[in-house]
């Protein structure tokens, strides 16, 4: 049940880990029915010993510094991330960086995130081919990957490379995005519009059967000349670079590479353009890695907020529209005003209650829905979910979320952690979903319930703030509070288009936003109240605290007033 999995004998405050936890229970089963249940007792007790919390404590800025040096401290310079080999994509510590390098102007920090995006990029584990990346890599190059592709992975990093790219205007960190979302759009998306959760490594009994290549297999597709140009660039040899076949990965640059082969940089890049189609396609005719179809409610809530992101800041339509009907598609399929949320559904079944993870990760895609398409609907679902998620989820005792609803049954304890593992903490997910609803909604009181999880997992932030990324994020949003802003426009108005796409480039990791007509005469949300479009032109209204700068109608003004407020 548990093979391959590494839990640590104590934890970091010295009390017995699972392993240990475990290792008592089967001495137990090796004996006699009464020690059995004597040491199902105490196994019990010590399961709820690890749960309780031990001590809340008040963090600050002092956390923010301590981080950052502890980043440093692990980060591999040569190849980008933090620590040896196996290496997994950090996405929610680079996203912390960016903000980091955003309020302290710290260039180690972004230093640190463009190392990493590139060698990820440029590695295995990014799929040149059809987009998107592998679970981890089990290298540090970044080369070799563990071939499955997770959906919540791949909506993590498309969100952190767009983040990159609105911070550095580095253009190959938005031509990855792209390609992640496109390759979720491609492969991954149900005919009903939910995103799938994975796909395997393995196809016809091997790992990387599918992925990889030789110089022959290219040339046969391709012929000579382009498969000389993309065995180039691609890092296709004779040798191979794995196992006697080749991952394609980016080693050199593009103007290196032309340079080598004595063509120009663009007749490369179009060569290199046209030859992966057709090498997609030729891939496509072989055996694929089976398909996990099951619509998980977190995983789907990560890519319904990223396709939002992606619209955000790309302003592809198709973004949108995916984002859309898979939001539709959780709200008809899993959750509805006549019952909680669902965790899974495969085959058009939902079953299973959903965890916070699950109301947390939904929450925060509708809220990213409703800031980019004005659709209120996702906002009073959002609303709707998270006061059911606060209701079941939330300790008052400690301040902190629990996994698990409060009418669960059969559980020995109720499991809560705020560190991160491969997605963000969803207790401190469900207090960034609060906190962004306080102001959409002006209701301090569900920010209080933000500041209190940061509280209740204080004592372990100040002692490894590390593992704490997302709680820092919320730290960070709590502390400087968000930047609002409103867009008060008329149906089908060209210019609010021109206002989005100047808004498009603009990192702002704490910001909220609501679009809405000048005709909304009834329920305006707080942020649109008493706001009016100035000379019949779409307008924007900059604020904080709700205390707004005069508004804008030319969107080349957006940039200076965002700096200045």
């Amino acid at each position: 049940m548990f093979a391959g999995t590494y839990f640590p004998p104590v934890d970091s405050y010295g009390r017995p880990g699972f392993h240990a936890i475990l290792h008592r229970l089967a001495e137990a089963w090796s004996s006699d029915p009464a020690r059995l249940r004597a040491g199902a007792r105490q196994t019990a007790e010590h399961i709820r010993e690890l749960q309780r919390p031990t001590g809340p404590g008040e963090i600050g800025d002092a956390e923010l510094e301590r981080v950052l040096d502890q980043f440093y401290q692990e980060f591999d310079a040569e190849y980008g991330g933090f620590g040896a080999a196996p290496k997994f994509p950090p996405a929610t510590g680079l996203s912390l960086l960016l903000r980091l390098h955003s309020r302290q102007g710290d260039e180690r920090a972004l230093a640190m995130v463009n190392k990493t995006l590139e060698s990820m990029a440029n590695g295995g584990i990014h799929d040149h081919i059809a987009g998107g990346f592998a679970r981890y890599s089990t290298d540090r190059k970044w080369l070799v990957p563990h071939f499955e592709k997770m959906l919540y992975d791949n909506a993590l990093l498309s969100r952190v490379y767009l983040e990159a790219y609105q911070v550095t205007r580095n253009g190959r960190f938005r031509d990855v995005a792209e390609r992640v979302l496109d390759y979720i759009l491609r492969e991954m998306t149900s005919p009903e519009g939910g995103f799938y959760s994975s796909t395997d490594a393995d196809s016809e009994g091997e790992e990387g059967r599918f992925f990889v290549w030789t110089p022959e297999e290219t040339a046969a597709v391709l012929g000579k000349e382009a498969a000389e140009r993309f065995n180039a660039y691609f890092d296709i040899t004779p040798g191979g670079n794995w196992e006697g076949k080749n991952i394609p990965n980016t080693p050199r640059s593009l103007e290196d590479v032309a340079a080598t082969l004595s063509i120009g940089s663009d007749e490369l890049k179009v060569s290199i353009k046209d030859a992966i189609e057709k090498i997609y396609d030729a891939r496509n005719k072989r055996t694929k890695p089976g398909l996990d179809n099951k619509i998980l409610a977190a995983w789907n809530g990560m890519m319904i907020g990223a396709m939002a992101y992606g619209y955000r800041v790309l302003r592809r339509e198709r973004y949108l529209e995916a984002a859309v009907r898979a939001a539709d598609f959780v709200l008809t399929n899993l959750a509805s005003e006549s019952f909680p949320l669902l965790r899974t559904l495969r085959t058009g079944k939902p079953h299973i209650v959903a965890h916070l993870e699950d109301y947390a990760h939904v929450c925060e895609g509708l809220l990213e829905l409703y800031e980019v398409s004005g659709n209120s609907t996702y906002r009073s679902a959002a609303r709707r979910l998270a006061d059911r998620m606060v209701g079941d989820y939330f300790d008052r005792d400690s301040g902190t979320f629990f996994s698990t609803p409060s009418g669960a049954k059969h559980l020995i304890a109720r499991f809560r952690s705020g560190t991160d593992g491969a997605t963000p903490s969803p207790c401190f997910v469900a207090a960034q979903v609060v906190a962004r609803l306080s102001y959409h909604f002006d209701e301090p009181a569900l920010r209080e319930i933000a500041t209190a999880v940061l509280r209740g997992f204080g004592k372990q932030m100040k002692e490894y703030p590390r593992a704490y990324c997302m709680g820092l994020s919320v730290y960070d949003f709590l502390a400087r509070g968000p930047t609002e802003l409103a867009l008060v426009t008329d149906p089908g108005s060209p210019d609010l288009e021109l206002m989005l796409d100047a808004l498009a480039l603009e990192y702002l990791p704490n910001r909220i936003q609501a679009i809405g007509y000048e005709t909304d005469d009834e329920d305006r949300p707080p942020l649109l109240r008493a706001k009016n479009m100035v000379d019949g032109k779409t307008s924007l209204y900059v604020c904080r605290n709700y205390t707004c700068a005069s508004p804008l109608t030319d969107p080349n003004e957006i940039s200076g007033t965002l700096a200045r407020i």
